[in-house]
């Protein structure tokens, strides 16, 4: 029974015991430098950015009472949310004629690009910034001895300050647009029997737009985290190292032409 059960408390333990050795190998103090701290940021502010973009949802609508001898009520509620393809989300009108028929309306408006660009940018943030964490603090040695792996994070880096700014600038402006066309005064303007004496038509309350606020905000704040690492990154390349070294060899030069200068005076 012994030996029966050796093999199989060495195959519960290889496991445990790779897992432990990854763990142990971690340098956490890696995290206390700005490198290290910065790319933490960038990995909760992506999750923060694309979260609150992609899980979205919010709601319009107004009320319209008609003129008829039924004296229809009708209250019309539309839902919307992320990724804002507006003119695919249905309503029904009322039509306040004696037969009480209706007729499907639909909102204005298709934007889902910059929404889907907003959330796609922070979720390959979110899988970059964890694999170069996991580099950073468990195969350090790599990182600087390999000089490819700090000029590929440079370049990924700067890559990333530039399709943030473009993101979170362009997600603010479909945003905008994102409100206009869900505004209660839009959605009584857009149906025709509010035009005409046969129905009374009110809106309704305007749509919370708190958590979309908040993710523009997450998108800038992404911007300047890429973009002040940028130099963090800079000075781990093999370019800050040769131009320390053409500084260095740039002082003794002149400092000997001046010498020689004052030699021949004399």
């Amino acid at each position: 029974m012994s030996s029966a059960e050796s093999p199989s408390r060495t195959a519960d333990k290889s496991p445990r015991q790779q897992v432990d050795r990854l763990l142990v190998g971690l340098r956490w103090r890696r995290l206390e430098e700005p490198l290290g701290f910065i790319k933490v940021l960038q990995w909760l502010f992506a999750i923060f950015a694309f979260g609150s973009c992609g899980s979205y949802s919010g709601e319009t609508g107004a009320t319209v009472r008609c003129n008829n001898d039924a004296k229809d009520v009708s209250s019309i509620i539309v839902l919307f949310g992320y990724p804002f393809r507006l003119h695919r989300v249905q309503y029904e009108m009322p039509l306040c004629d004696d037969e009480s028929t209706s007729k499907t309306m639909h909102l204005m408006g298709d934007f889902s690009a910059p929404a889907e660009f907003f959330v796609t940018l922070g979720i390959f943030s979110f899988f970059y910034t964890m694999a170069a964490l996991v580099l950073y603090l468990r195969f350090h040695n790599l990182y600087t001895e390999n000089k490819r792996f700090p000029l590929v994070d440079f370049c990924v880096t700067v890559s990333f300050t530039f399709f943030w700014l473009v993101a979170a600038a362009a997600w603010g402006k479909g945003l905008t647009d994102v409100k206009g066309a869900t505004r209660p005064s839009s959605l009584t303007a857009a149906m025709s029997v509010c035009h005409g004496e046969e129905a009374v038509c009110s809106a309704g309350a305007t749509p919370s737009m708190g958590l979309a606020n908040i993710s523009v905000l997450f998108g800038f704040i992404n911007f300047f985290l890429w973009a002040g690492n940028c130099w963090f990154v800079f000075k781990e390349t093999p370019w800050h190292g040769q131009g320390q070294g053409q500084d260095q060899g740039q002082g003794p030069s002149q400092e000997s032409a001046a010498e020689q200068g004052a030699v021949e005076k004399q």
